[in-house]
This record gives structure tokens, sequence and C-alpha cells, in this order.
């Protein structure tokens, strides 16, 4: 039987906003609507709400200020607590802020002059959410999302959350309202009455309660003579649309439905989408037959694709222990490629393969088969720096590369593993989240991090070097970008604004690029377009370490892809990419700088690459 917790939060008489009516109200009430279904825990944050009471310690105030649910968020979320085919339901109502590309939700302390400290930001709390082990994490947001200045809370975008399904209560550029006459906000009042429907024409499914909310909602509005407003709901994947939140009023369809993804999920070899499928279809009916064997079946096929020295003793759980690893699969992507001014002119569907290592604890490493060749390295006359000169020719090996930098949570799950040369702390990064790369590391740490995971899995990872991470970032192309002449903010994290320095301004466009935004911190690592090998973030983000040290120029560079060393074991190691921290330039394909191997700063991460025969077969 599947477990159902709830956090509800609900704030009417903000600090530095203007109040709202109904929003403590709604909260309650779906707390109230879970305690009812018999959901295991349910913590409420409101005005006057009794304390938090937890078993891991004191009571936590209850007030929805940033620090007691920044507070929450870190402590109740810093293990694992449930498990796959369980639920989290996170319920939100008050004012929403969308502020340099991000959405954030807005505490009772929320300041709109400085979002950034004060506000939630929403990724952030999937992300912590996420931790919680359950595979089914619902966001219920009742809040604005326009970028009007509805009483002074702004709005909240668009933003994807990777594995999470987020009922919002208006469309984009549209506002939430609440109803005097019912004393409730119209998408809350509209929630509930379809969760609490019985029998048939029931809400048991993502999909049918968002069906419902979107002609409820807007008939309770018309009926009260309030604006229009349309509810909106992203899952990722879609599949989750067929999700069943109430087992007990599903329907034999529902579970048909459910089977149907389950089995599409096993054909593309995603085994970790089709057991999650699979056990939702056993919470919803149980000792199913069909679905039970397709566990046995997945465990099957997980094993068969062992290596041989591997599936002899594939029930060790030691740190030492090898890893499970997908086979060679495709997946898919869009490739963008723009004008010197920056307008998109092309937007292509590509196709890649890739490799997965599972980490544990359900973090996974996906590595893009990079296919050998020969290319130009370095900038052409007229262009770029000194050091990037002469141009000249190398040729590359086949080899498998990070799909993208180093997430936190892979940092965190070799971190884990024991000690080969030196100490790792568990969470160096600066800017937090699972999703978003780790940064903070010195170059020896990455060393270590690539030695760690080579023992893990048998199999030889390392930094890249430098001419395999140009190769890589270019992808076949010569322009500037992988993009193309310039860059935009739309395609990458830099920094996107003029900014001066003792007298000097520094433009934030490229060329006849445009300017952009400047977010001043990391993303999400996958949250711009690919190159044409399927790697992200090969510009911006986070500057990547490379093996190589820093010489002047490429006068007497290898011309094999090996990295460039030198005997005195130089304290210098070069930097590729650029960071959100760079001006665009910096974030050219051909662009290169260094740091001392021992700098630790919050615009440095890396990628791994692995070059053994398992990456070649």
């Amino acid at each position: 039987m599947s477990k159902n917790w709830a956090i509800c939060i609900g704030i009417n008489d903000y600090y530095n906003l203007s109040p709202l009516k109904y929003a403590r109200r709604d909260a309650a009430e779906m707390r109230d609507f879970c305690l009812a279904a018999d959901f295991e825990q349910v913590y409420f944050f409101a005005e006057n709400a009794d304390p938090i009471q937890t078993e891991y310690g004191p009571p936590l105030r209850s007030e929805p200020t940033i620090g007691n649910l920044e507070r929450f968020l870190q402590v109740r979320f810093n293990q694992k607590f449930l498990d796959a085919g369980d639920n989290l339901w996170f319920f939100f109502a008050g004012h929403g802020k969308r502020f340099q590309g991000r959405d954030y939700l807005m505490p009772v302390d929320g300041d709109p002059s400085n979002v950034v400290r004060t506000g939630l930001a929403i990724r952030d709390v999937s992300d912590r959410l996420r931790r919680c082990g359950a595979d089914n994490i619902i966001l219920v947001l009742d809040a604005c999302r326009g970028e009007g200045d509805r009483d002074s809370g702004g709005g909240i975008g668009i933003e994807k959350q990777q594995g999470v399904i987020t009922l919002f209560s208006c469309s984009p550029s549209e506002l939430s309202y609440e109803i005097d006459e019912l004393q409730q906000g119209s998408f809350t009042y509209s929630l509930l009455q379809g969760l609490r429907i019985q029998g048939e024409g029931n809400c048991a499914t993502v999909e049918r309660l968002y069906q419902h909310l979107c002609y409820q909602v807007p008939e309770v509005n018309r009926r009260y003579k309030k604006p229009r407003q349309t509810p909106y709901t992203i899952a990722e994947p879609a599949t989750k649309l067929h999700l069943i939140l109430l087992p007990d009023r599903a329907t034999l369809q529902d579970v048909l439905a459910l089977k149907n993804d389950a089995l599409e999920a096993e054909a593309e070899a995603d085994w970790d989408l089709a057991e999650q499928l699979w056990i939702r279809v056993l919470v919803a009916s149980r000792a199913d037959r069909q679905a039970v064997r397709a566990l046995q079946r997945i465990a099957l096929r997980r094993l068969q694709q062992l290596p041989k020295s591997e599936s002899s003793s594939s029930s060790a759980s030691s740190a030492g222990s090898r890893t499970t690893v997908v086979k060679s699969q495709p997946f898919n992507f869009e490739v963008v490629t723009v004008d010197a001014k920056g307008k998109e002119i092309k937007r292509e569907q590509r196709s890649a393969e890739y490799r997965r290592e599972e980490l544990g604890q359900g973090v996974t490493l996906d590595l893009v088969q990079i296919p050998g060749g020969t290319f130009l390295m370095g900038s052409p006359d007229g262009e770029g720096d000194s050091d990037e000169h002469p141009e000249h020719e190398v040729t590359i090996k086949p080899f498998l590369m990070g799909k993208s930098p180093v997430t936190q949570a892979q940092w965190q799950a070799i971190a884990a593993l024991p000690k080969i040369e030196r100490d790792l702390k568990s969470d160096p990064a600066r800017f937090k989240g699972d999703n978003r790369p780790v940064e903070k590391v010195i170059w020896d740490d990455a060393v270590e991090f690539c030695q760690r995971l080579s023992r893990k899995t048998g199999r030889e990872y390392r930094l890249p070097s430098e001419a395999e991470w140009e190769y890589a970032c270019r992808a076949s192309t010569k322009t500037p970008f992988h993009f193309g002449e310039t860059i935009t903010t739309d395609l990458a994290n830099y920094r996107g604004t003029d900014w001066t320095y003792e007298g000097t301004t520094y433009p934030g466009h490229y060329g006849q690029g445009p300017k952009g935004e400047y977010r001043e911190q990391t993303t999400d690592v996958g949250s711009f377009p690919a190159n044409a090998f399927g790697l992200y973030d090969m510009h911006g983000n986070v500057w990547e370490w490379c093996l190589d040290h820093w010489h002047k120029n490429y006068e007497g560079a290898p011309t094999d892809g090996s990295a460039w060393l030198s005997s005195d074991d130089s304290k210098y190691r070069l930097l590729r990419g650029g960071s959100w921290l760079s001006d665009p330039d910096l974030c050219r394909s051909a662009y290169r700088t260094w740091l001392a191997r021992d700098d630790r700063d919050d615009f440095v991460g890396f990628r791994v690459v692995c070059a053994s025969s398992w990456a070649l077969s």
C-alpha cells in the first residue's frame, strides 16, 4: 500500500506584500482533506498554526517565514523516508514571483526587492522534495503566474521540474482570484471539489484532475464575475499524467493506461521508469500478476546487462562493488542554430547514443558516445586571444563524456565512497540543488572523484584533456560557439549584462548578438539546448577542469588528443567553457584559461570522460 505525505502552506498577512484573504483557509482545507484521506503525515505552515512536530528533534516553528521553511526543508529532507510508489504533496497558497528567469514562492517575510534571498526558488524546493524517496512529487501552487504586479506579488512562470507534477492555479500571464462568496480561492475550491468526487467521474488520476480544473475554475470565475483563470499543469515526464493519485478510486481503464506506459518504457529500455510505473500498477491493483511478472522481467534484464564479472556478484552492496550498466541506447534532443545577431535560424531534432552508470539511491550518470575524428583546435587568424593560436589539426579517438557537468547528487553519491587519496566534502557547492552542477571543488577533488568512480565501476574515469573538451564542445562546428556566430542567455547561463570595473566596461553581448540577463547563480544542468553530440552546458554555467597544465600557446602541443603535461607538474591547470559569472566572450569553444589547482571557487566544476574499451564496445 502506498503512503501519502503532505506539506500545506497558506499565507494571508504578508510583511512586505499586500495581504490575501483566504490563502490560509485554502491551506487549512487542503490539510483537512489530506487528514480525512488517511495521509500518514501532514505538515501545516500558517500564521498561528501549531508547532510542527518532528520525530527527529524538537518541534519546529510553523510561521511560514523564509528561515522556518528553509530549516524544515533542510532537516526533514536530509535523508530518504519514503519509497517508490509513495506520494508527496506540496501545497502552497500565497504570492509568487518570477525573477531573473526563475520562479519563486514568497514566504510571509518575502521581500520583492530581494527575491533571491527571501524567496523560495521552486526549483530548489523540488530538488529538496525529491530527496524523500517517493517517485511521485505533486506541487500544487495557488499563486499568480503573470509578470504583472497583482498586489505587488508579481507572478511565477512555467519552469519545468523534472520528475515532478506541477498544478498551477492559472496559465502564464493570468492571475489567481479569491472568491468572497466562497471564502476561498477559486482554484483551491475547485481542486478540493474534484478530489472529493466519488464513483464515476472521479479525479483519481492526474489527467482527470487536470481536466476537471480546466473546466471548473473558469466556470467558478464566470459565476462570480471574476476575469478568466485557466489552470495549467506540467508533468515531467508526460507519463505522469496517467499516474493514479487516489488508488482506491482508480478504474480498470486507469490501470490499463499505466500498464501501456510501463510496456512502452520497457520497449525503450528505460528500466527505471518502467519499474516505477509497474509499482504504481501494483499500488492500484494489488497482486496484479502482469505487474509482478514485469518486475521480475526487469530485474532479469538488468542482471543480463551486467558484465560477467559483475553478474556473478550482483547482490553485493559494498562501496567497492561494480555498478549496474545500461547498454548503449539512443536519446533524442534539439539542436539550435542562431545567426550573427542571435536570431534562431534552425532548430532540429538529433539523436545520440549514451550509456548509464547507476551510482546508487536512484542517482545515475549518463555518458554520451563521442565519435572519433579530426578537427582544427584553437581560433583562426583574426579571432580569439594569443593563447588560442596557432590553430592546429588534432585527431581524437572515440570516448564517452558526461552528458553534463557532474551534479551535486552525483557528487554526493561518489563522495560517500571510501577515500583513495584525499577526503571529499559531501556538499561543497554554494548554490544548492541536486541537479545543479557541483562547484567549489579544486582540481585534486575532481581527480579524487574520478578515482572513486573508477574503483566503483571497474572502468577508467578521468578528466578530459583540453583537446577532447574542445572537440566535444564544437561537435563538428567551426563557429565561436556551437550555436553559431554568437550566443544568447536563452541558450546558456552567463553574464548577459554590461558591467564596469576600474573604468573599463565589459559588454554583455558577443559581436552583433543581443544582451540578456545575468542570473547570478548556477542553473540546473540540461536547462538549455544541447550541442550536436548531445552534450549540455558546454558554454557557461560552470568552468570545467581539464587534465592539462597551462601553456601560453599551442606551440608544441600534442596532436593526438592527449593531455599536455609539463615535467615540473605545474600548479596551474586548464579550465574551459565559461560560467554563470563569465562574459560571453569567455564562453567561446576555443577560449582557455587557468587556475591554481587548489583554487576553490563557486564558478568551477567539472565533467568526466571514460576512454576504456567499454566506451567503444
